[in-house]
């Protein structure tokens, strides 16, 4: 089987079902990467009936032969890592092959405080943040100000390190937000803990991702959020801290985009957000809550009721084009299997004309109106099917549309949590290319 790396992204607002797709793609791969966010992210993979929610260890975890990276480009609350690994090791899963950057930044407990201090100071101009201080850790970074994980594995410069930014965030909390300060002794002895159990994970993660690369090792990189909440190709100011589309791939892990074979988007057969920010085909009612309802769409994270609506074509290109996508998964269409009429968003109208492409301003964006083309719905469960030819006439005519509007080949089509539930069309790493469900 030839040499495939692979980088997976979410096409929407995050929420996709990257979890499952990811844990199915791990099967070929011989290391995860996981290459921004942090706990704000979160997947839920289901398998034998165990539903496991984690939010910084890679899915390939359940793998044991699988190496799983966290990269330099992901924030680790170190706490939170912790206990997702407590978790598989009561449940007898190998984490020996879990591997921490060195160079990754720490969500330290004043980024926690201040992320939610800064959100209720917003009041009605809030982003929807999850609390979990992945704002003010990325800030930190970027002001070059901030702690890594290779500073929690000495006490002593652990303290220099915290000494100037901890006095500094205690006088913010406590002069600009009214909060007590930190003692800064306890938050070095939690700390300095928390390097003790994570240092036989720690290691030079760009040195061993290209140490695999040239032992010829299929590596796949793991994308969290989706485009549409990235820094700068998403709905600023409604977004994340990080990149998740495909090029972030190559600065949170450190690797140069000619390593880079595949990228594949993951998309539902619908359209989710969390949070606040402008949502063109977002529904209401009764057809949102059937959604909802069904797609279990509460987030893995917040446990916040996620926002449903029509699928959104322009969207979908536009994620295309900014990760270069060479095909798709799309999950969820089972979700639909009730419905006697779907709708797909084609264009927008804008100030009465007509648009096809995303506009770069979130006013604009807020002010568009979708333009639909409605596809009748075939009325019957597709949760058994497990081939193509399984599906309805009316499913397989909605797939091949998707593909035709995305301009991209489906390669996958997810039809439940459970790892059997899945469709795979075309191997979509070493497959050729195009032997895809497409138009």
């Amino acid at each position: 089987m030839s040499l495939a790396n692979v980088v997976v992204i979410g096409a929407q607002w995050g929420d996709e079902g990257k979890g499952k797709i990811t844990d199915l793609l791990s099967r070929s791969a011989d290391v995860v990467v996981r290459y921004q966010g942090g706990v704000n992210a979160g997947h839920t993979i289901v398998v034998d009936g165990q539903v496991l929610k984690l939010h910084l260890i890679p899915s390939g975890i359940l793998y044991p032969d699988t190496i799983c990276l966290i990269g330099s480009g992901t924030v680790v609350d170190p706490k939170v890592m912790l206990g997702e690994l407590d978790m598989l090791l009561e449940l007898g899963i190998d984490v020996s092959g879990l591997k921490l950057a060195s160079t990754a930044h720490v969500t330290m407990p004043y980024h926690r405080l201040l992320d939610q201090a800064m959100e209720q100071r917003r009041g009605d101009r809030r982003i929807g943040t999850t609390g979990r201080g992945i704002g003010p850790t990325y800030a930190d970074k970027s002001e070059r100000n901030g702690i890594r994980v290779i500073d929690l594995l000495d006490r002593d410069r652990l303290r220099e390190r915290l000494e100037g930014p901890l006095a500094q965030k205690n006088e913010l909390l406590q002069t600009i937000y009214g909060l007590e300060p930190l003692d800064s002794e306890a938050v070095i002895a939690e700390y300095a803990s928390y390097g003790e159990r994570l240092a036989p994970h720690v290691v030079d993660c760009t040195r061993a991702i290209h140490q695999a690369a040239r032992n010829r090792k299929n590596i796949l990189f793991e994308g969290a959020q989706g485009t549409l909440l990235d820094l700068d190709h998403g709905t600023y100011p409604y977004v994340t801290s990080s990149n998740p589309v495909s090029g972030g791939a190559c600065i949170g892990a450190g690797v140069g985009p000619t390593l880079i074979d595949r990228v594949i988007g993951v998309a539902k057969a619908y359209t989710t957000r969390v949070g606040e920010g402008p949502f063109p085909t977002e529904l209401e009612g009764s057809l949102n809550d059937h959604l909802c309802d069904r797609g279990h769409e509460f987030g893995t994270t917040t446990g916040r009721r996620r926002r449903c609506g029509w699928f959104d074509g322009v969207i979908g290109r536009y994620a295309v084009e900014v990760n270069g996508l060479d095909c798709l998964a799309i999950t969820k269409l089972d979700v639909l299997d009730e419905l006697d009429e779907i709708q797909v968003c084609i264009a927008y109208e804008l100030e009465g004309e007509r648009i096809e492409h995303f506009p770069s301003s979130s006013e604009d964006f807020a002010r568009c109106r979708p333009i639909y083309k409605s596809m009748p719905g075939w009325q019957s469960s597709t949760a058994d099917c497990r081939r193509l030819e399984d599906l309805p006439p009316a499913a397989m005519a909605y797939l091949r549309f998707l593909a035709e509007l995305m301009e991209v080949p489906i390669a996958i089509v997810s039809l439940g949590a459970s790892r059997d539930q899945t469709i795979v069309v075309e191997d979509p790493i070493h497959g050729p290319k195009r032997a895809l469900l497409s138009a």
